[in-house]
């Protein structure tokens, strides 16, 4: 298995940094800022079979 992560592109990484952060500073409830990280980050999950 392979997890790549990156940031996105400039503007949507902007967007979800400063949603998270709107959230974290308005005492929003804590699934809030998790539910940004996928915005600010590129995930990826690759799995890889093995061929006998």
């Amino acid at each position: 298995m392979t997890v790549y992560i990156c940031p996105c592109d400039f503007p949507i990484g902007l967007i979800g940094t400063a949603g998270g952060a709107l959230a974290h500073w308005a005492n929003a409830p804590r699934f809030a800022v998790p539910v940004a990280l996928p915005i600010v980050l590129d995930i990826r999950i690759r799995r890889w079979r093995r061929r006998i």
